[in-house]
C-alpha cells in the first residue's frame, strides 16, 4: 500500500522543501564584509580599508556614504597580537598596518538632522560642531586594545580602542567638522575644522553607548600646512582634547565594535561585521579631492532636502 504512494509523497516534499528553502532565504540576515587575520604567523592577509573601516557606516547616528579615490589601493593587516591576563581580567593589543595609496572618504548625511531641526535653524540657533567627514589618507600604523574580563574563563570585553598614531606615525585618520546655519534660505556651512584623529574609544558602560575621541591637532579648513600652522594646529588639539564630549553612538555599532574586539582578544582567523542599514551608495558625480585641507563638502537646503554639493566631475 505503502509503495504506490511514495511519489506522491516524495512530490509533496518536494514541493514543501520549495515553499520553504526562500522563506529561509528571507529569513536570514544580512552580513557585511568578513575581515581575515593571521597576526603575523605567514603571509600577511591584507584586507580592503572600506572593508577593515566598515565599522565608521555601523557607529554612524545618519546615512552615510563612502567613497573611494580611482585607483585607490588602501588595504589593512593585522601584523602582531599580544594578550596579557591576571586571571580576573585581560588586556589584548593587536598591531595593524594601513598600506597602499589613496582617499577613503566617509560623507555624513544630516539632511534628516536638519530637517528635525528645521525650527531651530530658521530661528537663528546653529548647529554646531557637526561631523561631516571621516578620512583616511595614504598609510599609516595603529593598533586595536581590548580590554576586559574573566568570569569563569570567559571573556567580556569593556573597552576597545582603536590608535591611529603608532610607531611615531602622523594618523591618517582626518574628520571634518562645522557649524550649519540657515541664512537666506540656505543652510550654509560655517567654522569650518579639519582635525587628525590618534584615538577612537568604545567603552560598555550603563547608559546611553558613546564613542570618546582623542585628536592629535585641529585648524580651519582655510589653514595652511606650513611649520607654524600646523605647530598651532597641534596646540589646539591638545586643547581640544580637554572639551571633546563623547559622541553617541547607535547601539548596535557600538556592540559590533565590543565584538570586533573580543576576536581580535582571541585571534579568531576572521570576523564578520553585521550588516551596516544606515550606509548608502556612495555620492553619485562627486570627485574625490585628495588635499587634505579640502576635504569638506557644503550643505545646501533645497525643495528636495539637504544635498550634498562639493567638486562635482566635469563631464
Amino acid at each position: 500500500m505503502i509503495l504506490p504512494l511514495l511519489p506522491t509523497m516524495i512530490r509533496r516534499l518536494a514541493a514543501l522543501a520549495l515553499f520553504l528553502l526562500p522563506a529561509g532565504w528571507l529569513l536570514a540576515a544580512p552580513a557585511g564584509p568578513t575581515l581575515h587575520f593571521d597576526y603575523g604567523n605567514g603571509r600577511p592577509l591584507e584586507n580592503p580599508l572600506d572593508k577593515f573601516m566598515y565599522f565608521v557606516p555601523l557607529i554612524s547616528p545618519g546615512p552615510i556614504a563612502v567613497s573611494s579615490s580611482a585607483g585607490n589601493t588602501q588595504s589593512a593587516r593585522v601584523v602582531s597580537s599580544r594578550c596579557r591576563t591576571n586571571g580576573a581580567s585581560f588586556h589584548a593589543t593587536c598591531e595593524f598596518e594601513i598600506v597602499g595609496e589613496g582617499l577613503q572618504q566617509n560623507f555624513f548625511d544630516h539632511a534628516d538632522f536638519i530637517r528635525q531641526h528645521d525650527r531651530e535653524l530658521k530661528a537663528g540657533k546653529p548647529l554646531l560642531r557637526q561631523l561631516d567627514v571621516i578620512s583616511v589618507q595614504g598609510s599609516g600604523s595603529g593598533s586595536v586594545e581590548v580590554a576586559g574580563t574573566l568570569a569563569d574563563g570567559r571573556p567580556a570585553v569593556t573597552e576597545v580602542r582603536l590608535r591611529f598614531n603608532r610607531r611615531g606615525r602622523v594618523s591618517p585618520v582626518i574628520i571634518c567638522l562645522h557649524d550649519l546655519v540657515y541664512r537666506n534660505g540656505v543652510i550654509h556651512p560655517e567654522n569650518e575644522v579639519i582635525a587628525r584623529v590618534n584615538t577612537l574609544t568604545f567603552c560598555r558602560k550603563s547608559g546611553v553607548p558613546k564613542m570618546e575621541i582623542t585628536l592629535a591637532s585641529v585648524k580651519p579648513k582655510t589653514a595652511g600646512d606650513g611649520p607654524w600652522q600646523n605647530f598651532v594646529g597641534r596646540v589646539r588639539g591638545v586643547v581640544a582634547n580637554l572639551f571633546i564630549p563623547p559622541l553617541t553612538v547607535p547601539d548596535d555599532g557600538h556592540q559590533a565594535m565590543m565584538d570586533f574586539g573580543l576576536a581580535l582578544a582571541m585571534e579568531k582567523a576572521a570576523f564578520t561585521f553585521p550588516f551596516a542599514t544606515r550606509l548608502k551608495t556612495s555620492p553619485a558625480g562627486y570627485a574625490v579631492n585628495t588635499n587634505s585641507n579640502s576635504l569638506l563638502v557644503a550643505a545646501e537646503h533645497g525643495k528636495g532636502g539637504t544635498e550634498l554639493t562639493g567638486t562635482r566631475k566635469e563631464n
